[in-house]
């Protein structure tokens, strides 16, 4: 598993590296060794094949038309030559996590940071903090898609909004179970469901386990439950969110947040594995294997 924190606070990976003052480098090409090139191998070719029919086409076709290699850690400037004149992204690296405000600055503006380094051999299945594999090949084939570009860059503009105020974490939630740990309808799938989110498509084992597993709740997608529900940055995820399609993410994305976030902040939270009784659910979890605590 990848679990990537929305609430980035840490300082900067790599101390030997001096960032910008929006926390943005060059990306240093020669410290690429033939052992980072040869996990960013091993994992493309396992989870491209591990994807296919079980991620959503948007993901698929992002990967096509940004065309990244499969043999080596991919340059950059070369991703943002496709990118940036379809969407208007732009992706910059980073040491490593970036402060909260940094962060959303970033993706308000178009930008989302890519963390250079990569993950060693011993790290393929687990990693606590994101690498360049799963920034890079989770995160940005959505990117190219221009309704979920359009969502994730209202998302930016609504999380400093939110920052101002103090509300953070339910902007938080939003990111985890959509851009993280999203899943989209497909009938034709197995539990009714397909993958988008970045921190299973870069993940073997959440991949797997959000689609096939018995235990988890999926349960369709609703703004405010979403907000109000917790999650999990230790395990695979309690409740799935499930949206109709991206065209759903645009309609988010032209949400007042701010009387949002006014109101659900005096609104009690749910519990990462809590079902409501209004919820639409798709499949009720079996609950075996969960943890109980250690909510976010």
């Amino acid at each position: 598993m990848n679990h990537a924190n929305p609430a980035r606070l840490k300082e900067p990976f790599d101390a030997g590296i001096e960032p910008r003052a929006d926390f943005t480098i060059d990306q240093p090409l020669h410290r690429y060794g033939a052992v980072d090139h040869a996990v960013w191998q091993q994992l493309y070719a396992r989870q491209t094949a591990l994807l296919e029919g079980r991620v959503c086409d948007a993901f698929l076709a992002g990967v096509e038309r940004i065309g990244m290699s499969a043999r080596r850690v991919p340059v950059f400037a070369e991703i943002n030559a496709k990118l940036t004149p379809a969407t208007g992204w732009t992706i910059v690296a980073v040491p490593g996590l970036v402060p909260d405000r940094v962060f959303f600055e970033h993706l308000a503006n178009r930008r989302f940071p890519v963390t250079w380094w990569m993950r060693r051999p011993d790290q393929l299945d687990y990693l606590q903090e994101p690498d360049c594999f799963h920034d890079l090949f989770g995160h940005v084939p959505l990117l190219i898609d221009p309704v979920f570009a359009d969502y994730m860059h209202a998302y930016g503009r609504a999380a400093l909004a939110a920052s101002d105020a103090g509300a953070l974490p339910l902007l938080a939630r939003l990111y985890w179970y959509t851009v993280e740990f999203g899943l989209i309808r497909d009938p034709g799938s197995p539990n009714g469901v397909k993958i988008y989110g970045a921190g299973i498509v870069s993940s073997k084992g959440e991949t797997l386990y959000s689609q096939q597993s018995a235990a988890p709740n999926r349960v369709g997608f609703d703004l405010e439950r979403v907000m109000r529900t917790r999650y999990r940055i230790d395990t695979f995820q309690k409740t799935y969110f499930v949206i109709d399609d991206f065209d759903q993410l645009f309609d988010v994305a032209q949400t007042d947040f701010a009387a949002l976030l006014a109101r659900l902040q005096a609104e009690p939270a749910y519990a990462a594995g809590e079902l409501s009784p209004s919820d639409r659910v798709l499949t009720q979890g079996s609950q075996e294997g969960w943890l109980n605590d250690g909510d976010v």
